[in-house]
């Protein structure tokens, strides 16, 4: 298998080198983080750090068990650490140790130690690192594998772009799946691990579910209204109708677990011409195609969905900011992205060769009376590449790997 170097995430780490600061990677479970410390570890190495100078430990590994102990865990570093040069060290999955605040803050207070932590949910990373970490850490979010990084991943590189956007939408997009080429049942059955895993150890015990099938129908239920506006009252109302009875406040519980774990990214609104945001009826998108298409049967009328997810997904790599774009009362545009305070905005469509089709997508952006750039993404290859008065169309694939 081909291993895919993560340069945007790589370079990040490079930057935050030997800052006295702690660096936190967050992320989906299976998303690459202990790949990544693997390959940033090589390039320490490439540049004069001795192997001894690094201290790597994943608490998934049973070899490292015993150091689950905050005590245990401290006294085992302190004795490996060498006096006279920095030392670098990595704690992979640290929020199977108890109390590991205790531990990383120690470490902080040591000029010659550069600490590198990882967990694999957002329980971890937002609300209780927020807290006991509280300025004396930065953040980089991973996800899983872009298109352009699946792409250089693929060992059949002649395949066309959208052969390989098939592929994509088909295996999915965690690094491991790679390794099974094109067998598109060998990665379902890896995805599908990895969703119960989140399911049931990152939701279901962190918020002691005792209905696990409601939280079933209510991920799918999600899964299937990708790019729809959605409410705890929606929900709950569809549910009940189904003859699953649950209550909003509930419903809105396990929202949170879903968006905690990092399954589904929530998706705020954005009035654009007030510039302020909306606090109801947001989007959600789900981490990746694959796990969604193996839980809902997806339909020919979907493709405009899965893109919109696969550009949101797209987006978020790009820019800290990104929301769904409200005009007046019912226009839309789907994104808007915020880069140094200045909004970039984004219309998604499958196709706009239809004249009707292209006037409906184009209407919204043409609404908005800046200066700022605005683009209409589509999967067309035929006048793939126009200008409607400042409004740039292009094409998803060529933008997605640009």
């Amino acid at each position: 298998m081909k291993r895919i170097r993560r340069k945007d995430y790589l370079d990040w780490l490079i930057k935050w080198k030997e800052h006295q600061i702690i660096k936190v990677v967050t992320g989906v479970r299976r998303c690459g983080k202990s790949t990544l410390f693997d390959i940033y570890q090589e390039y320490l190495l490439e540049h004069e750090v001795l192997n001894e100078q690094i201290i790597a430990i994943n608490f998934e590994n049973l070899d490292f068990e015993d150091l689950c102990d905050y005590k245990s865990l401290y006294k085992y570093i302190k004795s490996h650490l060498l006096p006279d040069k920095m030392n670098y060290i990595f704690l992979d999955e640290i929020q199977h140790v108890e109390d590991y605040q205790k531990v990383v803050d120690s470490l902080f207070l040591r000029e010659n130690c550069d600490v590198y932590i990882t967990g694999s949910n957002a329980y971890f990373m937002s609300g209780e690192l927020a807290t006991l970490l509280t300025g004396r850490y930065v953040e980089l979010s991973m996800m899983p594998l872009s298109f352009k990084e699946f792409c250089e991943g693929l060992n059949n590189s002649n395949l066309s772009l959208i052969d390989k956007f098939n592929h994509y939408l088909a295996i999915g997009s965690f690094p491991y799946v790679l390794k099974y080429g094109y067998q598109e049942s060998e990665a379902k059955e890896y995805i599908n691990g990895i969703y119960n895993t989140i399911l049931l150890n990152d939701i279901v015990k962190r918020l002691n579910i005792a209905d696990v099938n409601m939280l079933e129908s209510i991920t799918k239920f999600m899964m299937h209204n990708i790019g729809n506006r959605t409410s705890p009252n929606k929900i709950s109302n569809t549910m009940t109708s189904n003859h699953k009875k649950i209550n909003p406040r509930t419903v809105d519980r396990y929202i949170r677990g879903l968006t905690d774990s990092l399954l589904f990214y929530e998706a705020r609104r954005y009035n654009i011409k007030g510039k302020q945001f909306l606090t109801t009826i947001n989007k959600y998108y789900v981490c990746d195609i694959a796990m969604r298409n193996m839980l809902v049967r997806s339909q020919d009328s979907d493709i405009g969905h899965i893109l919109e997810n696969i550009v949101f997904l797209e987006l978020k790599r790009r820019y800290k900011e990104v929301y769904v774009g409200q005009i007046g009362q019912n226009g839309e545009v789907d994104f808007v992205a915020i880069e140094n305070g200045n909004p970039i905005y984004f219309q998604v469509s499958q196709t706009t060769l239809d004249e009707d089709v292209l006037k409906r997508e184009l209407a919204p952006l043409k609404q908005i009376h800046d200066n700022y750039p605005k683009y209409l993404l589509t999967l067309d290859e035929v006048f793939d590449d126009m200008n409607y008065d400042g409004i740039k169309k292009k094409n998803v694939l060529k933008w997605l790997i640009s």
